[in-house]
């Protein structure tokens, strides 16, 4: 659990400052649960240059509750939090004098935005919020005012979370949150899950991933972990000691997170599952008369395919739906063999390319139309699809046919803007495994919204 705020004082020298306003987000990895917003009487002058950096001068503080009167709503709901702001530093060391003027000793577990923002998103101009968030598309309102500042952190810090592909944030709170030996009962565990679509991941005592699964009910599939009889269903049960959870709102972005965090961090239960996601692939080439025939054929990773399947059943069903989608020739496609014309022919359905009837030039068309929508080869475009609250929406880019990585966004300028969008994306490695992940995600949603990449100017 996360503490993240914002303090506005009154300026002066350090360590003699005092809170005018402060603003505290209870979150938990994925949504705000509490939140605290006040204006704060600090009892001594406030700076010229602050008066007109916040807005927030004397007259509007003097029926403002003085700290003590807020000390105990702040413990509360900083209670066993993390506290993340902004430049921590400046934050902890306002808090913590306050509170010691109370005679009252303030301790927590602090994460800096800054610093990770540096460590995650390395290269930017500038890590002051402001210009932070606005190279990120992030939106900001009321900026240098408690709320406003600590609600933009709050959603960079859930873009660092998204990040932080080694899990290093999470895998050290949950390091931190879980210090006793003692487990918790696997249905205390499994109580506050959600039954969303996303990643989770089974820690050990020291906070590392052991196992990284994805499910579209998250709570349901933890569950059949916590309930299997196998010897090694039984030996995980006895080694997980948390588990946390990443939202993605749809299937493809959770398929892509578990197959690329697999790999990247290599979880000892995880091992069992390094298998090929697909056996078939479908290949093209040219007859002798100019006409594209289809091939589905056992993958091989030295050809380039079109696209690719778990096995030959689906692949069979795919070539069968694109038949009828494109008109295609069933003895081209590789559904009939025959040396006369296909029986689609016969009943009006096929054009005759198989008989020569219909010209290479215009059967090829169709195929291209084909290969242009289901393999991505050299295409510049991002994928949209749901995101993980109503407001929000996922994109997956790829570049020149190479898949480059996902992110979530509000506002279109995000996408539109092809800057903000690289930056705001989740940088992830292209590969067979992801190639084959978004090519059959694409088959099962035709209707799935695609946009163009314009050329960069």
């Amino acid at each position: 659990m996360y503490a993240i705020l914002d303090i506005e004082t009154t300026g002066g020298k350090f360590n003699e400052e005092g809170i005018t306003e402060i603003a505290i987000y209870r979150f938990n990895g994925h949504e705000v649960t509490d939140q605290f917003i006040s204006l704060v009487n600090p009892e001594r002058d406030i700076q010229p240059f602050v008066v007109k950096l916040t807005g927030i001068n004397s007259n509007m503080l003097k029926n403002a509750p003085k700290f003590y009167e807020v000390a105990k709503r702040i413990v509360e709901i900083t209670e066993d939090c993390i506290l993340v702001a902004h430049n921590t530093a400046f934050d902890y060391r306002i808090l913590q004098t306050e509170f010691n003027r109370l005679g009252f000793d303030y301790k927590k577990k602090t994460l800096c935005t800054v610093e990770l923002s540096q460590k995650l998103i390395p290269d930017l101009p500038s890590y002051s919020l402001g210009k932070l968030v606005r190279s990120l598309g992030i939106p900001v309102t009321d900026r240098h005012r408690a709320s406003g500042d600590a609600l933009a952190t709050v959603k960079l810090f859930k873009l660092l979370l998204d990040k932080d592909a080694n899990k290093t944030i999470i895998s050290n709170t949950v390091k931190k949150e879980n210090p006793d030996s003692i487990k918790p009962k696997h249905l205390d565990l499994i109580r506050d899950l959600p039954n969303i679509t996303g990643v989770y991941y089974l820690h050990n005592t020291n906070g590392d991933v052991i196992y990284v699964g994805k499910s579209k009910n998250i709570k349901n599939r933890v569950n059949q972990h916590f309930t299997g009889t196998s010897k090694k269903a039984k030996h995980l049960q006895k080694q997980v000691s948390s588990i946390t959870f990443e939202a993605c709102g749809n299937e493809m972005i959770a398929l892509l997170k578990e197959s690329d965090e697999i790999k990247k961090i290599k979880p000892h239960f995880n091992r069992a599952l390094t298998r090929n996601t697909f056996t078939y692939a479908l290949y093209k080439f040219k007859d002798e008369n100019g006409y594209i025939n289809l091939n589905l054929d056992k993958a091989d990773g030295r050809k380039k395919s079109i696209t690719t399947f778990t096995n030959k059943q689906s692949g069979k069903h795919f070539l069968e739906k694109m038949v009828e989608d494109y008109k295609l020739c069933l003895k081209l496609v590789g559904l009939e063999r025959t040396n006369k014309a296909c029986f689609n022919q016969t009943i009006k359905k096929c054009e005759g390319a198989c008989i020569g009837a219909e010209s290479p030039e215009t059967y090829n068309q169709r195929i291209d139309m084909l290969i242009e929508r289901y393999s991505y080869e050299n295409q510049d475009m991002i994928i949209v699809d749901r995101g993980r609250t109503h407001d929000e929406r996922s994109s997956v880019l790829i570049k020149n046919g190479i898949f480059k990585g996902y992110g979530y966004f509000n506002l279109n300028h995000q996408i539109n803007n092809l800057k903000i969008l690289e930056t705001i994306i989740t940088p992830m490695e292209n590969n067979r495994d992801t190639q084959h992940i978004i090519q059959a995600y694409l088959r099962k949603h035709p209707k799935l919204k695609i946009i163009p990449l314009k050329p960069e100017a």
